[in-house]
């Protein structure tokens, strides 16, 4: 399977979305609102609904945080959480991946791998997809973003993606969601 063939196969799931075919990024929804202080990791819940759904095209759990496509030999990773407090920015640092395989994050932690490897507009273009099916925890964000240019000039549009989510979430579908976990 490619991730042309993930993205249509997901498309229409309400909670796992391929939120990025470049950076191979596949996020699962946490919740419609946050407060800055929520750890922001997998729930058990979010894990084990991603899991099924994976299975469900063709993946296997070869490990608790390792799941291979039967076909493909794709790998969806799910990065350990290593401490309360961590940064969002930080959650695939200690978890390499080869080329063609996953990464399976918080919308959050995918808005984060955005800004990290993306231009102001490309990240803020990407976060605005993201946050139509998936809200982030943009406060949580802003407080670890660090004193680098990159990091510094997406804080400039914060207040623009705060109003899209705001929208995105007063709005059809995304306002009858309810959070997995």
């Amino acid at each position: 399977m490619s991730a042309l063939d993930y993205q249509k196969t997901l498309s229409k799931d309400p909670y796992l979305f391929l939120a990025d075919t470049d950076l191979r990024i596949l996020s699962v929804f946490d919740d419609l609102y946050f407060d800055r202080a929520d750890a922001d990791i997998l729930s058990p819940a979010m894990r084990i609904y991603a899991i099924n759904r994976l299975k469900k095209i063709g993946f296997r759990q070869k490990t608790g945080t390792v799941l291979v496509h039967d076909k493909s030999e794709e790998k969806c990773l799910i990065p350990k959480f290593h401490a309360l407090g961590a940064s969002p920015f930080d959650i695939t640092r200690y978890t390499p991946r080869a080329e063609r395989d996953f990464y399976l994050l918080t919308p959050t932690q995918t808005a984060c791998q955005f800004v990290d490897h993306y231009s102001l507009e490309d990240a803020v273009r990407h976060i605005e997809k993201l946050v139509a099916k998936q809200p982030i925890n943009l406060y949580r964000m802003a407080d670890y973003l660090e004193r680098k240019p990159k990091h510094q000039e997406f804080r400039r549009a914060l207040g623009y993606l705060k109003a899209a989510q705001e929208k995105a979430v007063s709005a059809e579908p995304l306002c009858r969601r309810r959070a997995l976990g």
